[in-house]
């Protein structure tokens, strides 16, 4: 007989409150540390564990005899936004305080800035917004995007920042 094993949860000590050192940093591109503050903001998110907003969607409705809507099924889904001329985002949190100043009836998913990143890009969205009823908005796109779901880190080079690759980013055989 096949033994089955649940996993514990990634983050068994969570409390809901945001990384010190992501706030920290948010908090100074947030006060317009220009580019330097947002290479850092960067840098202190691709470790940290972010809060992914789950929210029902109602799926059928039934209507009775006397014509009133019922709920007859709903799903659970992650939140995407749109901006006007039609690029979408994954919303991500830093902490259930964040969550709630959105949308205090959404359900917190803890992951890997990463995970959040790699599902923005399953989504096709161009952007993983982060915190974006404040304390600051915070976007993630373009390569930067496409770099934190492939796992790559940031790094001083020569001339700048890169992102390089390390070895839990590379694909696995």
């Amino acid at each position: 007989m096949n033994e089955r094993v649940l996993q514990g949860p990634a983050f068994p000590d969570d409390d809901g409150s945001a990384d010190p050192a992501l706030a920290t940093a948010l908090g100074a591109y947030g006060a317009g540390g220009g580019n330097d503050a947002y290479v850092s903001a960067l840098a202190a998110l691709q470790s940290a564990r972010v809060l992914v907003p789950v929210v029902a969607v109602l799926g059928e409705v039934e209507i009775d005899e006397a014509g009133l809507a019922h709920d007859k099924s709903s799903d659970m889904a992650a939140v995407l936004t749109q901006t006007p001329d039609g690029r979408k985002g994954l919303l991500a949190f830093t902490s259930t305080a964040s969550l709630a100043a959105w949308n205090p009836e959404a359900r917190p998913v803890p992951v890997a800035a990463r995970t959040a990143a790699q599902a923005a890009v399953q989504e096709d969205a161009s952007a993983l917004v982060v915190d974006i009823a404040g304390p600051t908005r915070f976007v993630v796109d373009g390569e930067s995007l496409r770099a934190l779901a492939a796992g790559y880190r940031l790094a001083r080079v020569e001339g700048g920042l890169a992102w390089v690759r390390t070895d839990d980013s590379r694909p696995s055989e």
